[in-house]
């Protein structure tokens, strides 16, 4: 059967989105607000990932526990591996043809000496046609690729555009598409999983108990999704810290900056890139560049200013105004 057809499937997911938009507008927040600060970058990053596998297997063994194997646990992940494989295998022939990617022999020599200094071999470096943005992309069949829209190349100035060189770098060298790509299979598996034992609870003796465990596991799909989200957004902060260690405090920020003040400005663009299927890769997305010159000024407002906690708990990339004092708290 279609899912697209199956009212159950709309009914979990739907279910699950109101879920999701509770957490994000609420619980996580206030859970937010009180680990602020408490642990480094590192700590974080390794503690949430221990929360991500921990509920996730616990979640998987109790289906598999309940369930007593009804459900093709193996042929499950065998089918999500499969897409999202051939999602991250195809991708770069896409974005390449989508935004007409193309070599720049200047571009390169600045990804070389970015890369030189970061202590990785560079990537090929592409312009692409597009409102202000840059991203990495890439894999072991295409190479990797680092690519700077033409309307971010003549908004920055030299060392802001290698301080976003360096962050996209810094994605490479963290291999955060694949990570992201591994992890991002968890709420997925989890999510189908859970349907699956409710559709089938209707043709088994233990109708009841399947359907309240495929119920708690939708649930904790959505939780899962908020998860890897909140995982996703400290990786955008650890690619942050390879553009300060190869530009600077200074220009990270005004790349930032100005970067967030062009979308502020032009708010149709922006709702172009937040619809755009591949915003996961931007520099900039999901989040509240100008020619003009970014003041200290400019920046420290900038910092100060209000995030909205779903719009920052449902994206994959922290707000600009948190960038900005992370940017400040480093120390080299």
């Amino acid at each position: 059967m279609f899912l697209i057809f199956d009212p159950v499937y709309w009914i979990l997911a739907i279910f699950g989105y109101l879920i999701m938009f509770a957490l994000a507008g609420w619980v996580a927040p206030k859970v937010a607000g009180r680990v602020a600060g408490k642990f480094s970058l590192y700590t974080s990053m390794f503690l949430l990932l221990v929360l991500i596998l921990g509920t996730s297997a616990g979640i998987i063994y109790l289906i598999l526990t309940i369930s007593e194997i009804t459900v093709d646990i193996f042929g499950l992940i065998a089918f999500l591996l499969g897409i999202n494989l051939l999602i991250y295998l195809i991708s770069p022939y896409i974005i390449n043809m989508s935004y007409g990617a193309k070599k720049s022999e200047e571009l390169q020599r600045l990804v070389n000496e970015v890369s030189a200094t970061l202590g990785v071999r560079a990537p090929t470096a592409v312009v692409v046609h597009s409102p202000p943005n840059a991203f990495a992309y890439g894999n072991f069949l295409t190479g990797k690729f680092v690519a700077v829209s033409d309307a971010l190349i003549n908004v920055l100035s030299k060392d802001e555009l290698m301080a976003v060189i360096g962050h996209e770098i810094g994605h490479h060298k963290h291999k955060d598409n694949l990570f992201m790509l591994l992890l991002g299979l968890l709420p997925s598996m989890i999510f189908y999983l859970g349907y699956m034992l409710i559709r089938s609870s209707g043709s088994d003796r233990r109708g009841s108990q399947l359907a309240i465990v495929g119920i708690i596991a939708v649930v904790f799909s959505f939780v899962i999704q908020i998860l890897v989200l909140a995982f996703s957004r400290l990786r955008e902060y650890f690619a942050d810290t390879e553009g300060v260690f190869v530009a600077g405090k200074d220009a990270m920020q005004r790349s930032l900056a100005k970067i967030h003040y062009f979308y502020h400005r032009y708010p149709s663009i922006k709702a172009e890139i937040s619809e755009n299927k591949f915003r996961t890769l931007f520099i900039y997305a999901l989040v509240n560049a100008i020619a003009e010159p970014i003041t200290r000024m400019d920046i420290e407002r900038l910092k100060k200013e209000k995030v909205s906690p779903i719009q920052e708990f449902l994206s994959t990339h922290p707000p600009i105004p948190k960038r900005l004092a992370f940017i400040d708290s480093l120390r080299f």
